[in-house]
């Protein structure tokens, strides 16, 4: 970048100068993402679940050309287009996908479906902290192809997803079509075992007539909506706040502590990305026996547990030789933890707290607080760190915790439910009764 600006200008950028542009390819990802979560659920409504998914590879492919492109053209500007345009991929991807793959998912296996959204998002992060090595494609001569490698996802998706059926939920609830939704139920559960899931999608359709996809604000003004509005607001903040990016950024202190050479430290890195990934992979195997409940509960628990032993180890670092040693244990169990319940089940229960018309808008207002989140923590970080050090690991105790007790006494288990049913559970906590065609009606006083 420094060097482009010389060409351009015969001079070289000024540190602060300099330090804006860097900064801006960074946080513009994230602008990206809050637009693209904040227009994903509207997309999902207007061109389908399956339309909408198809779509989104747009940005990727030309994100991955201008990224590409940017190097040997010294246009750095593209770099910065190409960061935008990924986060949008990504903020729509986040919301979609999730949706879809909930909606057209069989009661049984519903949250192992959805877990495939963090099984291939740890998967990906994993994939490029490997190919990120210095070896492949890690060094200056190859990082635009390795920023352009976002375009092999993409296209296979847009080779295979139209094989795939739209969601039988959205063709039914949302657009009304009876013969579509039958043959998509045929092609995904086959013809004797689509049954049970029509009967199902009728009992919501029934509830839903009369009432069109509701926006978000919509959502926020209702009363019967209440508790699941919060309860998805405060899941997805604590995903970004729970202290998952504070282990990140002490990492490489504590490894370099603990006597690893610094060349080594990327490959030691990988480890991280390889525990996040198995836990998504063992969610994804015990959500369906455990619940959703034990893992997300029992997640936030012994996150807290780390953070306490993480910040006894940060202090007593050169107590002993084998202290910074406990201090790796440490990072490895909290991200093993966080892959174990926060990091999974979140998008889980986003779907499964909403009923089909409040869904989408449940996901454009989860996924602009995740990505909210996610940008208060960039900015606020780095001042914690350097106010708190070692304890601002309590102050993400204290998030864990509170979480954690929220989930016990709030969120129902809502594993091999019906998303009616779920909803059922909710109403008296909101101060809702149902009529007879399970439409809500507010009453008087909560019930005791």
């Amino acid at each position: 970048m420094n060097e482009t600006w010389f060409q351009r200008y015969n001079t070289y950028m000024s540190e602060e100068l300099l330090t804006l542009f860097w900064s801006s390819i960074v946080s513009i990802f994230t602008l990206g993402g809050f637009i693209g979560a904040s227009i994903g659920g509207a997309l999902a409504i207007r061109v389908g679940r399956k339309g909408s998914l198809l779509v989104n590879n747009v940005f990727a492919l030309l994100a991955s050309l201008l990224m590409g492109l940017s190097y040997p053209t010294g246009v750095f500007e593209l770099l910065i287009i190409g960061r935008f345009l990924i986060g949008l991929n990504a903020g729509i991807g986040i919301c979609v996908q999730p949706l879809y793959l909930g909606e057209i998912a069989p009661r049984s296996l519903r949250g192992v479906m959805a877990m495939g959204t963090s099984v291939f998002i740890t998967g990906g992060i994993l994939m490029g902290q490997v190919i990120g090595l210095k070896e492949l494609l890690g060094g200056e001569e190859y990082w635009p192809i390795l920023l352009s490698t976002r375009c092999i996802p993409a296209v296979l998706q847009l080779l295979i997803l139209p094989w795939f059926p739209e969601s039988p939920r959205y063709l039914l609830i949302d657009k009304g079509d009876d013969l579509e939704c039958k043959k998509a139920l045929k092609k995904l559960h086959g013809p004797d075992d689509c049954h049970a899931e029509r009967e199902d999608m009728e009992k919501e359709r029934v509830t839903a007539l009369g009432t069109k996809a509701k926006k978000p604000w919509e959502v926020v003004m209702d009363r019967s909506l209440r508790w699941q509005l919060i309860s998805v607001i405060i899941l997805n903040s604590a995903q970004q706040l729970n202290g998952i990016n504070a282990i990140y950024f002490y990492a490489n202190y504590i490894f370099t502590r603990a006597g690893i050479p610094e060349p080594r430290i990327p490959y030691v890195t990988i480890g991280t990305g390889a525990c996040e990934c198995l836990t998504a992979l063992t969610c994804g195997i015990l959500i369906e026996s455990l619940g959703r409940r034990v893992l997300i509960i029992g997640g936030y628990s012994l996150m807290t547990l780390w953070c306490v032993c993480l910040t006894l180890t940060l202090s007593f670092q050169d107590a002993s030789p084998w202290v910074p040693y406990l201090s790796m244990v440490c990072v490895f169990c909290f991200i093993l933890s966080f892959g174990l319940g926060p990091g999974g089940v979140t998008n889980i229960l986003t779907t499964e707290l909403f009923t089909q018309t409040a869904r989408p808008a449940g996901y454009i207002i989860g996924g602009s607080v995740n990505w909210l989140s996610f940008f208060l923590i960039g900015m606020i970080f780095p001042f914690i760190v350097n106010g708190l050090q070692q304890y601002c690991f309590l102050v993400f105790l204290v998030i864990c915790s509170l979480v954690a007790l929220y989930i016990f006494f709030i969120v129902p288990e809502t594993k091999n439910k019906t998303f009616l049913e779920i909803q059922q559970e909710f109403q008296a906590r909101n101060g809702i009764k149902l009529d007879e065609n399970n439409k809500p009606e507010v009453l008087l006083s909560t019930p005791l």
